[in-house]
């Protein structure tokens, strides 16, 4: 057993948590290699370009800030010395079916719209983030920076819990304070931007509302896949190292269930006192990590949980201004339960969708041609679960989104399309190795949160540690880079035992 302080450690995977864990390792004194399976770092947080238009392919937003500024502190460094950070208002704004619709913003400004919309819901909406405040203390500020390794853990959040109703869903907690459906579907799809489904997602999650309330709703000037660029610049700096077009194949275990090594699909075997897996959390343990190393039924387990649902991405690039669209928008179908049951449940594509509408080139005309919109529509989809023919679907499926965003809030799309391309689930899976192609991993139901999510320190195998969307706190830009802080907390622990 190597026992000295200075360890080697092997990351795989260059996701956000990935990147995040390596930068807190090298900061710490350690030695650490970072393995990319694809050309570029970023995991889902990647980027392209086509023709002028640049595009982030996944997440967009980042909030709160101080995680990232937390990060970089950690390193001695500012986070203003390698990227900008910039809030963006209004949060998002809300297209319903029925023609209106609502910029969601700060709590003045929601007020002053509801007061319009629905006068009878003011009072419930302030009751709401009442509500919501002591949530985010609890699950954000206190439990979501903490390991969750013990049922114990979880039993001495019982009371609290009963307390602010976590046995409810989102959907229906919300439904308790404002009763105008518009109001109800505006507080409360945050969870899918998790992975979560929000009649299923603990009440716990509606604490997304309240830090969005609380800190704002920020992004990366330029795009997310600047952040990755300026974590991947700071690994460098620190001394550490990251290699792309890395693919790990193995995880080498000793007869003792420690990690030895890891070895990618070329062959090459990097040793490592420590590794940190920032790859999907299921095809870590089924894929990389020999049988009779794992717990009993550890794989029925993960063949059994409840996975998120998928993402149908569609980046397209326009020859058009829309100066009156803003940077998040939310484009409702006209079915939001029934549409959410389709997408969980019945894990079919019916006819209509609900899709997220992100335009940067409305604070940075740079990610596009001039005069021209650089924009994506994520439309939430029914994973691998679900029978569907990517392949065959895929090109009608993106007609059918722009054609609907065409006729109902970018008039003059189609007529002025210069670039269209796709990212289906099939897609998440064979890139990232998603277990059924999900975008999220795991939903963030009650008994997949906490300790009955993948523990950031592995059981099975001694030296082996996780981060990212697939193990606590979760999904999300803020819960996978706070994931790395949790491991790393569990790291320092054990060599500080000599027990790595």
């Amino acid at each position: 057993m190597n026992t000295k302080k200075n360890k080697e450690i092997v990351v795989i995977g260059g996701g956000l948590g990935g990147l995040a864990a390596s930068i807190r390792m090298q900061a710490a004194g350690h030695s650490v290699t970072l393995l990319e399976k694809r050309h570029q770092l970023g995991g889902r947080a990647g980027v392209f370009e086509r023709k002028g238009y640049v595009f982030d392919t996944g997440p967009t937003i980042l909030t709160p800030p101080m995680v990232v500024d937390d990060l970089f502190q950690t390193a001695g460094k500012e986070t203003s010395e390698y990227v900008q950070l910039e809030k963006v208002s209004p949060k998002y704004r809300l297209y319903f079916s029925d023609g209106s619709k609502m910029d969601y913003s700060g709590e003045e400004e929601n007020i002053s719209q509801i007061e319009k919309m629905s006068p009878k819901d003011v009072e419930g909406y302030k009751k709401f983030l009442k509500r919501v405040k002591p949530i985010y203390e609890l699950g954000f500020e206190k439990f979501g920076s903490m390991p969750f390794e013990s049922i114990f853990q979880m039993a001495k959040m019982g009371p609290a819990g009963l307390k602010h109703k976590a046995y409810r869903s989102v959907y229906g907690f919300v439904s308790s304070y404002v009763k105008d459906p518009r109001l109800r579907i505006a507080m409360s799809f945050n969870p899918l931007f998790i992975g979560g489904n929000p009649f299923t997602t603990t009440a716990i999650y509606t604490l997304i509302t309240y830090i969005e309330e609380k800190h704002g709703v920020w992004w990366v000037k330029g795009g997310t896949h600047k952040l990755v660029e300026a974590m991947g610049q700071l690994i460098n700096d620190l001394g550490g190292q990251y290699h792309l077009n890395s693919e790990v194949s193995q995880i080498h275990v000793t007869d003792k269930k420690r990690v030895k090594s890891v070895e990618t699909i070329d062959g090459s075997v990097y040793d490592a006192d420590i590794v940190i897996s920032n790859a999907d959390t299921a095809h870590t343990y089924m894929s990389l990590i020999d049988s009779k190393y794992r717990k009993k039924n550890k794989d029925k387990r993960y063949r059994k949980a409840k996975y998120s649902m998928s993402l149908f991405m569609t980046y397209f690039g326009v020859k058009k201004k829309y100066e009156d669209m803003v940077q998040h928008s939310i484009v409702f179908g006209p079915r939001y339960k029934d549409l959410i049951e389709d997408i969980f449940k019945k894990h079919i594509v019916p006819d209509d969708f609900s899709t997220y509408l992100h335009i940067p080139t409305r604070n940075d005309q740079s990610l596009a041609p001039p005069g021209c919109e650089a924009m994506y529509a994520c439309t939430p989809v029914t994973n691998l679960e679900g029978e569907v023919n990517w392949e065959e679907k895929k090109d009608e499926f993106r007609d059918h989104i722009l054609g609907t965003l065409d006729k109902s809030v970018l008039p003059g799309l189609l007529d002025n399309l210069e670039v269209a391309e796709v990212f289906t689930p099939a897609d998440y899976e064979r890139e990232f190795h998603s277990f059924r192609g999900s975008g999220f991993q795991l939903q963030p139901i009650l008994l997949q949160s906490g300790s009955f999510r993948p523990h950031n320190r592995s059981k099975d195998v001694k030296g082996l540690y996780l981060v990212g969307a697939g193990t606590h706190p979760g999904a999300g830009v803020p819960s996978v880079i706070m994931s790395a802080d949790i491991t790393s907390q569990c790291i320092f622990e054990d060599i500080e035992k000599e027990k790595i």
